[in-house]
C-alpha cells in the first residue's frame, strides 16, 4: 500500500538494508559513469530515501559504503581537483516538504529568506568549464565533488559553450551537459548508422557521449549553466561573484555568451516569498512535456549571496538549495511482445506490449513502436529491459533497450512478411509499411470511418450493415454508398421498407455535407478532423485540392514538406473515390472560403474579424447552457470557425480555456499557467453570432 502511495516501503532487516545498500552503489556507479543503471530516477530515489529511513532508526548499523550524504552516492572520483566542492542537493518530493525544507532554512537564517531563485532541474551531467583569459580551456566532470574527470576532448562539440567568451575573463562557469530530443534522436541514427547500440536514453547518450574518445562520428550536446566563480580567489572578478546574487551571477554568465537554465523554455526567476516559489513551480511542472530537453524537478535557491553564506553547507549539499523532484516520466520495463495492427489505410503499425508500469501517475501496458524500421533501429528484441517515455498527453513511446541488462533469453521480434490482417503483399517500399490493399484490406474500418459523425455523419449505417454490404458486393468503398438503390438495400437482412428508405435518406443528405466533411471522410494519411477543416478553407473546392503541389499545400498552416508529399500521393491513389462521389452528386465546396485559393496562393482571410482571431483554445469538461449538444469535435469546429485554432492540451501558448463540469486536471494547469478560463456560457456569448 505504501508504494501504491507514493512512499517508500520500509527495510525490514540489516540484510535487506546491506543489500538495498549494494544496489544503490551499483546504480549510482552505472548512473554517473556511463548513464547505463538499471534503476531509473524515481526508483533510485525510492531506494536511497529507504537506506536513510532505516539508517535513522538503527544509527549503529550504517553502512561505511552508503550513498547516504555522499555527492554521486559516493560511487564516482575524479584526479581532477575542485577548485571549490562542486556538490549535490538534497531533495524534497511534495509541496509539503518544500514548505518543511523552507520553514527550517530560515530558522537557521533566524529571519525570512530575501528572495528565492526558482529554476529547471535539467537531467544531465554536472561539469566546470574552466575559462582562462575569455578561453575554455578545460572540462572537469563533477565525480565526488571534491575531484572530477578531465573531459576538455569534448571541447568544441557541445552547444552552448562557447570557445572564447564574449570577455576576457578568467571564470568556471558550472553546469549540465545534457542531450535533447532532437539530439538524441540524431544521436541513435548516427550510432545505428555505425553499427552501435542505441542510446537507451538521452542521459545516457551524454554521459557516454561526453567521456568517449577516438570515435568516428561526432555527437552534438548542450550546455546549460547554472553557476560561476573566479579561477583567481582573489580577484576582483571572483569578489564580485561572490558577492552578487545568484540571478546576477546568471546575467553575467549569459551576457558572456553562455547558455544558461533561462534558454530552456522554463526560463529562471525570482520570487519573494515561498507562495510564489509554488506558483513558479506548477507553472515549470506544467511546461516539462513542451521543453524538448529533460527535466527531472526543479531547483530552489536562496537567491542572494548574503542568506547562501549565513546558511552554509552540509557534506555533500548547500543548505540554502534544494531539488523539488517531479514525478518519473522515463521508467525501465520489460517488452514483453509486438503485436501488428492494421489501420483503416492499409497502414501497419507495430505496438509494443509491457509489463505494467506506473509512469507519471498511470499505468502503461502499451508503448508506440512507429514501424519496422524504428524496431532495427533501436536494436529491440523481445524480452528486452526497455526504456518507456511518457510526458503529458503524448503516447508513451519505447526509446531503446537497456543493452547491458539482457541475459541471453531475449529473442528477436518476429516482423510479418505479408499483411498481418488479409495475408497479402506488403508495401514496403516507404518506412511506414503498408498493405498493398490500403483501404480495402481494412474497407470496414475505413468505411466505418467514413460515415461517423465527425465525417458524413450517415446514421443508422453501423459496423453491421456495412459488413453486411461488403460481404454482398453491393460496395467496395464508401463513395459506393451514394449509387446504392431502394432494391438492392432492401434485398439485405434485416432491412425492412421503413429502415432502407431512412438509410437512403441520410445519404442523400450527406452529399450536401461541406468540403471539410468529404475531405475528413477520404481518411488521407497525414490528416485529420482539424486538418482537413483548414484544407479546406484554404483551397474552397476539392479541385483546387487535386491540383495543389507540394509547394501549394504547405501554405496550409500545419503541413511541411514531408505531410505535403504524403498528401499529394494520398490523393492520387484515391483519384476513382474521388470521381464516384463527383458523378454522385456529392458537395465539392467549402462554404465562405474563397474559391480557387489552393492555385493562387492562400485565401485572402477576415480571420482578424473573428471573435477567436489568433486564440489558441482548449476546451474541457461537459458544456452546458447554449454549447450542451454540441460534441467536441462540433467545438472545435466552432472555435476554427471563428478564428481560433483548437488545441488538446493547455501549455503556454494557450490563450483560454473552455473549462465546463469536472473540468479536472486542465483547469487547474490553466491557472498554473495563467491561461484565461471561460465558462461554457461565457464562451457561447463571445461566439454567439456563428452559433
Amino acid at each position: 500500500m505504501t508504494e501504491a502511495l507514493g512512499l517508500p516501503t520500509a527495510l525490514g532487516d540489516e540484510a535487506a538494508y546491506r543489500q538495498a545498500v549494494a544496489e544503490a552503489v551499483a546504480a549510482a556507479a552505472a548512473y554517473y559513469g556511463d548513464g547505463s543503471t538499471a534503476l531509473d530516477d524515481d526508483a533510485y530515489d525510492r531506494l536511497v530515501r529507504r537506506i536513510a529511513a532505516y539508517e535513522e532508526a538503527h544509527p549503529d548499523q550504517v553502512a561505511p559504503d552508503s550513498p547516504t550524504g555522499k555527492v554521486a552516492g559516493g560511487a564516482v572520483t575524479g584526479d581532477v581537483p575542485h577548485t571549490v566542492p562542486m556538490l549535490s542537493l538534497d531533495n524534497v518530493f511534495s509541496p509539503e516538504e518544500l514548505t518543511a525544507w523552507a520553514a527550517g532554512l530560515e530558522r537557521r537564517l533566524g529571519r525570512p529568506v530575501q528572495a528565492w531563485s526558482v529554476e529547471p532541474k535539467l537531467d544531465g551531467l554536472a561539469v566546470a568549464a574552466r575559462y582562462r583569459e575569455g578561453r575554455l580551456v578545460q572540462l572537469v566532470t563533477r565525480g565526488d565533488g571534491v575531484a572530477g574527470e578531465d573531459v576538455s576532448h569534448a571541447i568544441g562539440t557541445i552547444v552552448g559553450l562557447p570557445d572564447r567568451l564574449a570577455e576576457p575573463v578568467s571564470v568556471e562557469v558550472r553546469g549540465e551537459v545534457m542531450m535533447t530530443a532532437a539530439q538524441f534522436e540524431a544521436a541513435n541514427l548516427v550510432r545505428v548508422e555505425h553499427e552501435g547500440t542505441p542510446f537507451s536514453n538521452p542521459r545516457s547518450g551524454a554521459a557516454g557521449t561526453l567521456r568517449a574518445k577516438d570515435r568516428p562520428y561526432t555527437v552534438e550536446l548542450t550546455f546549460f549553466g547554472y553557476g560561476a566563480l573566479g579561477l583567481q580567489r582573489d580577484g576582483d572578478l571572483a569578489r564580485r561573484l561572490e558577492e552578487s546574487a545568484h540571478s546576477e551571477v546568471m546575467e553575467f554568465v549569459a551576457g558572456l555568451g553562455v547558455r544558461t537554465s533561462t534558454a530552456t523554455g522554463a526560463g529562471t526567476t525570482t520570487a519573494t516569498g515561498l507562495e510564489d516559489v509554488q506558483r513558479r513551480v506548477e507553472k515549470i511542472a506544467g511546461l516539462r512535456a513542451g521543453l524538448g530537453l529533460g527535466i527531472d524537478g526543479i531547483v530552489i535557491k536562496a537567491d542572494t549571496a548574503a542568506d547562501q553564506t549565513e546558511a552554509g553547507f552540509s557534506s555533500r549539499a548547500p543548505r540554502w538549495a534544494i531539488a523539488y523532484k517531479l514525478p518519473a516520466v522515463e521508467k525501465i520495463t520489460r517488452l514483453v511482445e509486438v503485436e501488428w495492427n492494421v489501420g483503416r489505410t492499409g497502414v501497419i503499425a507495430p505496438r509494443a506490449v509491457l509489463e505494467p508500469v506506473q509512469i507519471d501517475g498511470t499505468t502503461v501496458t502499451y508503448a508506440t513502436l512507429h514501424n519496422a524500421a524504428d524496431i532495427a533501429r533501436r536494436g529491440l528484441l523481445l524480452g528486452d529491459h526497455v526504456t518507456v517515455y511518457k510526458a503529458g498527453d503524448v503516447i508513451p513511446r519505447v526509446e531503446a533497450p537497456v543493452v547491458h541488462l539482457r541475459t541471453g533469453a531475449e529473442t528477436p521480434i518476429a516482423i510479418p512478411e505479408t499483411c498481418p490482417r488479409c495475408g497479402g503483399d506488403i508495401d514496403t517500399s516507404q518506412q511506414r509499411w503498408r498493405c498493398r490493399q490500403g483501404r480495402l484490406c481494412h474497407a470496414l474500418a475505413s468505411i466505418s470511418y467514413a460515415v461517423s459523425r465527425d465525417a458524413l455523419d450517415i446514421e443508422t449505417l453501423g459496423h453491421t450493415r456495412i459488413e453486411a454490404m461488403l460481404q454482398v458486393g453491393l460496395i467496395a468503398d464508401f463513395a459506393d454508398l451514394f449509387t446504392l438503390t431502394h432494391e438492392a438495400v432492401l434485398g439485405l437482412e434485416r432491412m425492412g421498407q421503413t429502415s432502407t428508405t431512412n438509410l437512403l435518406a441520410a445519404i442523400e443528405a450527406a452529399k450536401a455535407k461541406p468540403l471539410n466533411k468529404v475531405f475528413c471522410a477520404l481518411g488521407v494519411q497525414g490528416t485529420g478532423r482539424s486538418m482537413s477543416r483548414r484544407i479546406a478553407r484554404h483551397f474552397a473546392t476539392m479541385d483546387a485540392i487535386r491540383a495543389a503541389d507540394i509547394d501549394a499545400l504547405q501554405q496550409v498552416e500545419g503541413i511541411g514538406p514531408e505531410r505535403a508529399a504524403l498528401i499529394v500521393a494520398e490523393l492520387r491513389s484515391l483519384a476513382p473515390v474521388i470521381d464516384k462521389l463527383v458523378a454522385a452528386g456529392v458537395s465539392m465546396t467549402e462554404p465562405g472560403a474563397t474559391t480557387g485559393a489552393g492555385t493562387d496562393g492562400p485565401a485572402p482571410s477576415a480571420d482578424a474579424d473573428l471573435p477567436l482571431a489568433g486564440m489558441t483554445v482548449v476546451v474541457t469538461g461537459s458544456m452546458t447552457g447554449p454549447l450542451a449538444a454540441l460534441s467536441r469535435n462540433e467545438m472545435n469546429e466552432l472555435i476554427e470557425r471563428a478564428g481560433g485554432k483548437a488545441s488538446s492540451s493547455v501549455s503556454a501558448r494557450t490563450s483560454l480555456l473552455v473549462a465546463g463540469d469536472k473540468a479536472g486536471s486542465k483547469k487547474d494547469k490553466a491557472a498554473t499557467l495563467g491561461v484565461t478560463v471561460a465558462t461554457p456560457e461565457e464562451f457561447a456569448e463571445r461566439v454567439k453570432a456563428l452559433l
